[in-house]
């Protein structure tokens, strides 16, 4: 018997259920209080799993939809990790088993403060009992689904799933992104790729992405995941480069996939290694994106500059040092091992030749820091020149 009028009632109770985290850390403890080899693993990997089921849970009341109809990614998920971190069956059913159960008691409570009728309230009981066996299942088939996988049939599956995503074709189902170790698959998640002349460092970044709801895998050629959380401690241990984007959702990542790649071919040109955020290159990104324009700034403002003669070079390379570093003499000479006077003749002599001052405004009604933002432009532009166009 299906009670439609406590339809949602029941699935606003779940829902809420799903973001009181006074309530999740209670299933966590009652999983960790009744199965001790799910104790000695941390909270926050049951938390996660113990949340996305609670909100599966929901959707279903919220729809009283058929069971073999829902989403069961995240029991799934469960137990294909279980099965990896070696704890065994009936420990993982007794954990899920007892949290089902304290989860039961605690809708129960919900659903007679709210003034859900006994009458109701009893195929309420009856239909989590119904939800809890489905789970149990799916459980136990991700459990023996992870033992009959091999390590590198584990490996493949994410690498194609992780190429679909991030380099084309249909962006995968949640069911897919939960099956490659994303946990939840609706994100969001930072994408993460290196350097591929650093693949001597993939494993260093493979165990930074190796936290739950991260994947790591080569697509075309480099080192890129996808995790929760940014990765810590790269910075000081990598000898390669490495570029995270900010958080989005699968079908955001796409795009800023494409972004880091971009980035991380900049970085390595500027020889930059460690961990860079994807807007620490933004400026360096959009002003890629336009070269012709980059080329008539260049031409407006350096255009008597001869870019293979030596000494122009030089001029030009000290302006951008300048921008680069504030328009401080001192340490524009600390950066070029040479003397602040040295600097000051050259910008004066850059002035002379091309009849801009570097030290003032760009020509035109702008202000100051688009004016230097055209300098840097143009003279990034002209330094990227052959030295013997002929």
């Amino acid at each position: 018997m299906t009670v439609v009028h406590e339809r949602e009632p029941m699935a606003e109770i779940l829902r809420t259920l799903a973001v009181d985290a006074e309530v999740c850390g209670e299933l966590v403890r009652a999983a960790r209080d009744r199965s001790p080899e799910v104790a000695r693993l941390t909270e926050a990997e049951s938390l996660s799993h113990v949340t996305a089921m609670i909100r599966a849970a929901g959707q279903w009341f919220a729809t009283f939809g058929r069971i073999e109809q829902q989403d069961f990614s995240a029991a799934l998920l469960l137990g294909a990790d279980r099965a990896g971190q070696g704890v065994a069956m009936t420990a993982v059913l007794s954990g899920v088993q007892a949290g089902l159960n304290r989860a039961v008691e605690i809708t129960v409570d919900r659903c007679r403060a709210a003034g859900v009728p006994d009458g109701a309230l009893l195929d309420v009981v009856l239909r989590l009992k119904e939800y809890g066996d489905a789970v149990q299942r799916h459980v136990i088939s991700g459990y023996r689904a992870a033992e009959r996988a091999t390590a590198h049939e584990t490996a493949e599956v994410r690498s194609h799933v992780l190429r679909r995503l991030l380099v084309g074709g249909v962006v995968p189902s949640p069911q897919e992104l939960a099956g490659a170790g994303m946990r939840g698959g609706e994100g969001p998640y930072h994408c993460v790729v290196a350097d591929a002349g650093g693949l001597a460092d993939a494993r260093l970044l493979a165990d930074r992405l190796s936290g739950p709801g991260a994947v790591f895998a080569l697509v075309e050629g480099r080192p890129a995941g996808l995790c929760r959380r940014v990765p810590q401690g790269v910075a000081a241990e990598a000898r390669a480069l490495f570029v995270v984007s900010p958080a989005a959702r699968p079908e955001e990542i796409r795009p800023l996939y494409r972004l880091c790649v971009r980035a991380v071919d900049i970085g390595v040109r500027q020889g930059c290694r460690g961990r860079y955020e994807l807007t620490d290159f933004a400026a360096e990104i959009a002003l890629a994106d336009q070269p012709l324009l980059g080329a008539w700034l260049s031409e407006r403002l350096l255009g008597a500059l001869d870019p293979s003669d030596g000494f122009h070079r030089q001029l030009a390379l000290t302006a951008r040092t300048f921008l680069d570093n504030g328009r401080r003499l001192d340490q524009t000479a600390t950066a070029l091992f040479t003397h602040p006077n040295t600097v000051r003749y050259r910008l004066g002599r850059l002035q002379q030749i091309t009849g801009h001052p570097l030290t003032d405004p760009a020509p035109g009604p702008l202000p100051e820091p688009l004016g230097a933002l055209h300098w840097w432009w143009a003279l990034t532009t002209w330094l990227g020149q052959d030295r013997d166009p002929g």
